[in-house]
């Protein structure tokens, strides 16, 4: 099952009685998608690998600029120009080279969105576009994934679980943000900011709740919504309720 290296690299997780072996192995075994090796990316990646998830599917088709390196932690200056796929696996390997990793080097779109999905346990979506969400959110229910989500901006995150395939009273990312907002409406990070740390902490949680779902551990954030405000030190959660008239998951 293990070898000397790995019963060293994860014995603070296997003296853990809610892991042990037996979820270690679990977390060797699981396949795990992320979408977009960014500033929330970027943390979610190094803590998946470091925890020892066996195969690491990586989905960006961005190279790394010099603006990118307040936040993203995974790139390093000499990986300027750099694939972020390819930067990313290199880090990755350097941390725990047990991790297979899959550098997906494309854009997700309608035409291969349930091909990489559907090739994976569970999806954790870290993409910087309500486009991207919204096809991620839609497919995952179609192929009954289970998706971990989280969001950034100046200095606020968002975090949640959806899995709607299981029925009430799960909610899926459509039942809370029917649509996209108006173009415009909600500025990019390059051009309202954020700070940097900010995505190492909710990209630290999201890998966090992708363990805990893959080991079936705590309470899931399935029908809640964490919302941490940096400034204010402020950490809150909101229930999430399913709608009934939801384009994806409804059923009326």
């Amino acid at each position: 099952m293990f070898g000397p290296d790995e019963l060293e690299r994860y014995s603070r997780h296997i003296i853990l009685p809610e892991i042990g072996g037996a979820g270690q192995q679990t977390l060797k075994k699981a396949r795990v998608l992320v979408i977009g090796a960014g500033g929330l990316g970027s943390p979610l990646l190094l803590y998946l690998a470091a925890a020892g998830i066996g195969t690491i599917g990586i989905v960006d088709d961005d190279t790394v600029s010099l603006s990118n390196l307040q936040r993203q932690v995974l790139h390093g200056t000499e990986d300027i120009g750099r694939r972020k796929t390819e930067s990313a696996a290199v880090s990755i390997a350097g941390l725990n080279p047990h991790v297979r990793v899959v550098e997906h080097t494309e854009r997700l779109t309608p035409e291969n969105a349930d091909a990489l999905i559907g090739a994976y346990d569970i999806i954790a979506d870290g993409s910087d576009n309500f486009d991207t969400r919204f096809l991620v959110n839609d497919t995952c229910h179609k192929l009954k994934k289970t998706l971990v989500t989280a969001a950034i901006l100046r200095f606020d995150g968002q975090l949640s679980t959806f899995k709607a395939y299981r029925g009430e009273p799960h909610p899926c990312y459509r039942c809370v943000f029917p649509e996209p907002p108006p173009p415009g409406s909600v500025p990019a990070c390059s051009e309202a900011g954020v700070l940097g740390a900010l995505g190492g902490v909710m990209g630290s949680l999201q890998a966090l709740e992708v363990v805990k779902e893959l080991l079936e551990l705590g309470d899931s954030l399935s029908g809640r919504l964490l919302l941490y405000d940096a400034l204010r030190g402020d950490v809150r959660t909101v229930r999430l309720r399913r709608d009934p008239q939801c384009r994806t998951c409804g059923t009326k």
